[in-house]
């Protein structure tokens, strides 16, 4: 495999997502001597709209390439952070949304290209001046939401994370509604010169296809998801490119879509060629927790009983890992089906079993018990007591109910889209993980008013059932009091463009758009039970975390972790709190561990880099023991991946600092380290 050197040139260090560089000028004896060597700020960090930066940025021949918290691109000097050039997408009357975890970069000869998301738009530019490649698609971009096989205009679509490159096609996925109008979350091949479509790969079997019977009859016609938004991995040797999808939509009921829905939460091995179906294994069947595989499989190689074996290895969200043959798919050891739950939702039928692996450790907490809640005050205990007390809990496999579950790991638990890092020299994965359990609860749906209908549909998921608000995607603003504070026409305007992480809805008629702001002010006068277009009997009331008063969680730490697995042996080589909450004096955890985003890098040098936690720190590991050998304050958080390259031999670890979670300022900075 062709590990990243001087460059780290592709999303996550290479093709194959291993997070590895082979530099090793910054090593164990020397990185606590590493110094800050420069800042770059965007400028652009939003308080108010909490923006974020998730960028894993490329450096190619001595330029940085990376995205702003308000999804520009720009190109810098990367031994200076000096800047070359910025290219804007509003400039080209696109309104930058969503978020932006990546870029893809392509060669031929002379011929380079830096391919770019935001929103439903592809974007291809030159590296050299950041100027569009007018010759890709319609002058330099693609609509991404053009070619799907049904209209989907106006509905949510974009591409959060890059794709990969394999010759002169750019594979892609992307993230789409998970709840009302869905979109289909196909995989498509892109021809890098011309953006046409050059394969397309249905996530949701048409008839004829492998899967279809897995669905209900036409089901391809309205149903949503199993879509790739956390990125792919990539053998270039065997031409095979390897996907993990999410779960099909409606997220928590599934009554409309009976069976084990193929290929939603599974990895999906194609040729990369063609996107013929190779093999695929399925980790969840009929997904009813927002089990995403959320982060590329690695590609790594293992030794068992004397023979190398090519493998990839899955993370997931229930802190179980998957690892599998890369040619067949088959488990290397044992993955046994597990009776699990029945759910007592009306016109629900949630699979009997799921799969488990009988080898390989968990890594993060799987199961909670009453003696795991919290014990830091007599006040948290109570708490945490009364929620365990009201809601059901028996697994991560208890379904969605109206009592409310508890869901643990969690919609953001076990590993998340940063993803794991592999030492191909050992054999060793680092996973780094959470720990926080949050609320599935259904309610009965009973149509209100138009308003308060269209609410339902649209926005009930990140701003809560009460309009209170909810921690997915960092902080999603309360909308109690919205009037006080945000205009009408503003309202209306972040409606139909979006803002940030929120997708537009601009499919929505003018009407509609009143009627949602009619409902948020407090001005309705047609309180008339309206038709809904609603098509469950169920709606799912948002997502809440369980944290208590003190804004911590209903449960002892750790919270967050980062953990050793040696695949060859399938033994756990250590594990440790990852982030720390200083003031807090628990006993037995002098070290919380705290919520995490971004993935480690390994290097070489016997180092592991990682950010990522709500403290506001970078962190270095010794990758043998887990021992701290250095760490460094940020401007604010970074809940990105590092990347690391070398200037003029020179070898840089730089990060970027979005913050905009769990408390975080939000920030547009970033920054590079290397030794004096």
């Amino acid at each position: 495999m062709n590990f990243a050197k001087e460059n780290w040139s592709a999303y996550l260090g290479d093709k194959s997502a291993s997070h590895y560089s082979l530099l090793d000028q910054i090593n164990k004896e020397n990185v606590q001597n590493l110094q800050m060597v420069w800042e770059f700020d965007g400028g652009e960090a939003s308080v108010k709209d909490r923006s974020m930066i998730q960028c894993n940025p490329l450096i190619i021949d001595g330029v940085l390439y990376g995205t702003t918290a308000t999804l520009k691109v720009f190109a810098l000097d990367a031994a200076t952070g000096i800047r070359k050039w910025t290219f804007s997408p509003d400039e080209n009357f696109i309104v930058p949304r969503g978020l932006n975890r990546g870029l893809a970069y392509w060669q031929d000869g002379s011929d380079k290209r830096i391919f770019y998301a935001s929103g439903e738009h592809l974007f291809s530019l030159d590296p050299a001046d950041g100027k569009l490649i007018t010759s890709f698609g319609k002058e330099g971009m693609v609509d991404l939401t053009k070619g799907l096989g049904r209209d989907v205009d106006g509905f949510r679509y974009h591409m959060n994370t890059p794709g990969v490159i394999h010759e002169d096609l750019y594979i892609v996925g992307g993230k789409v509604s998970e709840t009302i109008n869905p979109v289909p979350g196909h995989i498509r091949a892109y021809d890098v010169r011309t953006g046409e479509i050059r394969w397309i790969f249905h996530t949701i079997p048409h008839p004829g296809e492998f899967g279809y019977e897995t669905w209900p009859e036409d089901a391809y016609l309205k149903s949503g998801g199993a879509n790739v938004w956390a990125g792919f991995s990539l053998d270039e040797d065997r031409e095979i490119v390897y996907a993990p999808t999410g779960s099909p939509s409606f997220d928590f009921y599934g009554g409309d879509r009976i069976g084990d829905n193929l290929f939603g939460n599974s990895i999906v091995a194609l040729d990369a060629n063609t996107g013929k179906r190779v093999w695929h294994f399925q980790t969840v069947h009929h997904d009813l927790w927002d089990f995403d595989l959320s982060a590329p499989p690695v590609l790594a190689t293992i030794l068992r009983e004397g023979q190398e074996i090519d493998v990839v290895a899955q993370t997931t969200k229930m802190g179980l890992l998957f690892v599998l043959n890369r040619e067949t798919g088959e488990p290397i050891y044992p993955i046994e089906e597990i009776p699990v739950p029945a759910s007592q939702i009306e016109g629900e039928q949630t699979s009997p079993t799921q799969p488990f692996p009988t080898m390989y450790p968990t890594f993060s907490r799987t199961t909670l018990e009453e003696k795991d809640l919290a014990i830091r005050t007599e006040q948290a205990h109570k708490a945490a007591k009364q929620i365990w007390n009201e809601r059901e809990h028996s697994s991560m496999y208890h379904p969605p109910s109206i009592k409310g579950t508890i869901n643990f790991p969690g919609y953001y638990g076990g590993g998340e889209w940063g993803g794991a890092a592999i030492d191909p020299t050992t054999g060793v994965l680092y996973i780094n993980a959470n720990n926080f359990p949050w609320e599935s609860k259904l309610s009965p749906y009973v149509p209100g008013s138009p308003g308060s209908n269209l609410y339902k549909m649209y926005c009930q998921t990140c701003h809560g059932s009460s309009l209170e608000g909810s921690s997915i995607f960092g902080n999603v603003p309360a909308l109690v009091h919205v009037k006080d504070s945000v205009s009408r026409e503003e309202m209306r305007s972040i409606i139909t463009v979006g803002k940030g992480v929120m997708p537009s809805f601009s499919r929505l008629s003018e009407k509609e758009t009143n009627q949602i702001l009619d409902f948020l002010t407090q001005d309705e006068t047609d309180l008339t039970t309206g038709e809904s277009a609603w098509p469950y009997p169920y709606t799912y009331d948002g997502h809440k975390r369980f944290d208590l008063e003190d804004g911590l969680p209903m449960i002892k730490p750790p919270w967050g972790q980062l953990t050793a697995i040696d695949l060859n042996t399938a033994e756990i080589k250590w594990q440790i709190p990852l982030g720390n909450y200083d003031s807090l004096n628990i006993p037995d955890h002098p070290i919380t561990g705290t919520q995490n985003y971004g993935g480690p890098i390994v290097t070489l040098g016997g180092v592991l880099f990682i950010a990522a936690t709500a403290d506001n720190k970078i962190r270095a590991f010794d990758k043998d023991t887990g021992q701290k050998l250095w760490e460094a304050n940020l401007p604010t958080s970074g809940v990105a991946t590092p990347s690391t390259y070398a200037v003029h031999g020179k070898q840089y670890i730089v990060i970027a600092c979005g913050g905009g979670r769990e408390g975080a300022k939000s920030g547009d900075s970033y920054v590079a380290f290397s030794l004096p």
